[in-house]
Formats: structure tokens, sequence, C-alpha cells
């Protein structure tokens, strides 16, 4: 077996918008150094004053250095057909990809991380930094932060790694089908195994335990293994790959109360590298009150927390089209609507200037309601659980998302308030209204009487 150890500094963090600015190759058969190959790299591009102070590498010290491009054809000779080897190498490797694509050259070798070999081979530091790591097995290392000197460190650690490896740990690793090469640098492959062939909602912790991404999957085990089966550049991706320390999930028994809980579980966690679904949901409401006359009154306000209005929309046109319909199919007073300015108008019977009955308009007022009712149905959902005798529920009130549970297969559910005692209430959103609705008209649902 012939590696490729590899150190590079760079510009940034990431690989789709940072650039290499040294880079050195050790070759060598697991044993002994081979050959190798050193040089700074003009990055195109002016090196951020904190990247200098860590590195010491200044835009003076890359002037009349050649570009990537330029020794491009040259490192992808030497790391051809050879593993590729690094400290948390899954940051290297995304930035020589990166380069030697952008130089027109398709390039793929297996890789090693010697911070995950490290931590099966020599257990028990309480750091595996390549400072750390290197310090505790005695291995010198020389210019700190600059490639030369860290590859060497690394080539050095890696072949105590080969010479202390008695149980094939390092061909495990490149075995075809491991996952070992391609996983974010602290997350024991452990996480990945115990991911079950089932639909559920996977979270991504960081070192404190935070969550920091929640994602649906029909299948877990494969969802999750595809976050980690590239080498994508991408700002999002890369750091992602540094935060991951553990992975948990919830089984939902359907991909369909997966997006539900989903859907929940980022509005509950609000991820750092969740995107979609983090806007702030304000939507409208039709309220009902009682004046100081003893009238009742409708309205459209912005909900709020806590509010209870009779119908709820996500847009102001929304909640202005129902109320209308409601004025003109039961002879409302815009007025008393707040639809419009007038303080009496003659679109009514006479309820804004006393000429009509409070009572008689009052209960126009309540059979108006049953209008809502086809705009904010109530009706359950009952999915597949997540074990055989079991099944899920999922109750939507009154146009809004009650919350869901598991229940048993054989469990008779009667009414809605017996069902509601069964299930786990939840915060609703617009989304999981959406697909709630989404889903009665396309499916059998339970309505109660």
């Amino acid at each position: 077996m012939v590696y490729a150890i590899v150190d590079i500094e760079t510009t940034g963090g990431h690989a789709a918008s940072g650039c290499i600015t040294e880079i050195a190759i050790i070759l060598s058969d697991g044993q002994q150094v081979e050959g190798g190959f050193h040089t700074l790299v003009n990055p195109g591009c002016s090196i951020p004053r904190y990247i200098s102070a860590l590195t010491g590498i200044n835009d003076d010290m890359v002037a009349d250095a050649p570009s990537f491009e330029q020794i491009a054809p040259h490192v992808f000779n030497l790391l051809s057909n050879r593993v590729f080897v690094a400290h948390n190498v899954n940051f290297d490797y995304s930035f020589i990809l990166q380069h030697l694509q952008r130089s027109g050259i398709h390039w793929q070798v297996p890789k090693l991380c010697t911070v995950r070999l490290s931590r099966k081979l020599f257990p028990g530091h309480r750091s595996y930094s390549l400072g750390n790591i290197c310090m505790a097995l005695s291995i010198p290392i020389q210019n700190r932060h600059r490639a030369a000197g860290d590859a060497e460190a690394t080539a050095n650690l890696f072949h105590q790694l080969v010479a202390s490896d008695q149980s094939g740990i390092i061909q495990g690793m490149l075995r075809r089908g491991s996952r070992e090469g391609y996983l974010p640098l602290h997350l024991p492959v452990s996480d990945i195994e115990q991911l079950p062939h089932a639909a559920g909602v996977y979270y991504f912790h960081d070192q404190k335990q935070k969550v920091i991404y929640v994602g649906k999957a029909k299948n877990l085990k494969k969802r999750v293994s595809s976050h980690f089966s590239n080498n994508s550049p991408s700002r999002k991706k890369q750091e992602l790959m540094r935060n991951v320390h553990r992975i948990s999930y919830a089984l939902t028994g359907s991909e369909f109360t997966a997006s539900i809980l989903e859907s929940l579980e980022i509005r509950r966690h609000w991820p750092r590298y969740n995107t979609s679904q983090k806007t702030f949901e304000f939507g409208y409401g039709i309220i009902l009150f009682e004046d100081v006359q003893g009238r009742k009154r409708l309205g459209i306000d912005r909900l709020r927390r806590n509010s209870r209005p009779v119908g709820r929309f996500s847009l102001l046109t929304d909640a202005h089209r129902n109320l209308w319909r409601m004025v003109r199919e039961y002879g409302l007073c815009p007025s008393l609507c707040f639809l419009t300015r007038d303080a009496q108008c003659e679109q009514c019977m006479g309820a804004c200037s006393g000429q009509e009955d409070i009572s008689a308009y009052n209960l126009r007022v309540e059979q108006s309601l049953s209008l809502l009712e086809q705009e904010q149905p109530s009706f359950a959902i009952r999915e597949k659980g997540r074990e055989e005798g079991e099944c899920t529920w999922l109750l939507m009130e009154q146009g809004q998302f009650y919350g869901m549970g598991f229940l048993p297969d054989r469990q008779q559910v009667q009414s809605c308030e017996q069902l509601k005692e069964m299930l786990t209430p939840f915060t609703g959103n617009e989304f999981v209204r959406g697909i709630m609705l989404s889903y009665a008209s396309q499916n059998p649902v339970h309505r109660f009487s």
C-alpha cells in the first residue's frame, strides 16, 4: 500500500470560497518516506490578516509563487493511485478536490484520517489535535501551522499508527463500503451503524449536545449516510462536518408523519444549519368579541401569542375574503365587522344604528361562524405506526394542528375529545396546517360529529 500524506494552508475554512496558499505532500509506503513536494501557492486573492497571523504566510510571500492551476498536473500525478492521508482528512481533501476540478482534472482516491485512526489505535488521550497528539507521542513539530512542518509531523504520526495496527484497522477503514473516510471528524461510526432502515426524524448534535440540524427520512440510515457521501465544498457542508458530534433519531412509522414532526422540531429547536421553515409566522385571524352594548362583533387582527381566533389564515386577503363572505350570506353589518369606516351603513338591517334587535343580530353572527368550518375543518388522520400493532393519530381541530401520538392498533376512537386526551399537543404552524389539509383533500380522514 502506498500513501500520500498531505497538509495545506488556506485563506478560509471551506473550499467553495477559500483558496490554497501552501501545499506539502509526503509520499510513503507506510513505514518510510519515499519522496515529497512542497510549495507556496498564489491564491489569486488577498490573505486575511487572521490567517497570516496564524500561519505567517502573507501576500508578499505568495506574490511570485505559482498558482494552483500551474502545479495541478504535478499534484495530480503525486496523488494518483495513492491513499490520501491527512489530519482531519475531509478538510484537505475537499480543498484539493475543488482546486483540481477548477483546473479541469477529475480525481478521486481513497482517504484516511489520522484523527480517527489515532482515536482507535491510541485511545484515552484528552485531545487529538495534531499538536496535542504529537506532544503525547513525543513527535516533534517544526514550523507549526505551515504545510511542510505539519505534513512531516502527520507522516511521523501515521508511521506510528501503521506500526501499531495489529488488528487490520487501517485495512478495515479502506475497505469498500466503509464510511470512516467520509464521516465528520468527531462523529462515531456507531452513530451511523445504529440507524434503522425506517421512516423518522434525525437530529445532528454539536459538542454541547445542542441540536444543529433536523431532517426527515423515509429511510433513516440511507438519508443520513447521504449527508456524508460526497465532498461538497460548500460552507454549510464543511461547517456541518466540523461540528457534528452525535446523531439521534425518532421513529415515526411513515414519511408523512416524519414531515410533520420535522417541521415541529425545526420550530422547537431552531437549528443552526436548517434554512427552510425558519420564518417567523404571524398570520391573521377572524376574532369574535362582545362590545359594551352587548353586540357580538367580528374583526380581523394579526395573530399573537395565545390568540384565540375563530378562524386563522396565513394571508390577510384570505381573512378579508372569508369575513366578507360571512357578511354577505348572513346580512351582517360591514361597519360592525370593521370592513367599512362608516359609523352607520345602508348594507345591513340596522344593527349599527340600533334599529335591529341585538339578540337577532347576535344569532346571525353565531350562525355565520359555520361558514368558517369549510376553511377551518376538524379531522383526524390515522397513519402507520412505528411497529406492528401500533398506529399514529394526528388531529386537526378547527383548522389548527392539535397534536399527534402513537396508539395501539386496536384502540377505538369515538370522539375528538377522547382522542385529544391520548395525543401529545404541539404548537402547529402554517407548513403543518398545509400538509394536513393537502392530505385530507386526497385521502380518507376521520371526522367527528
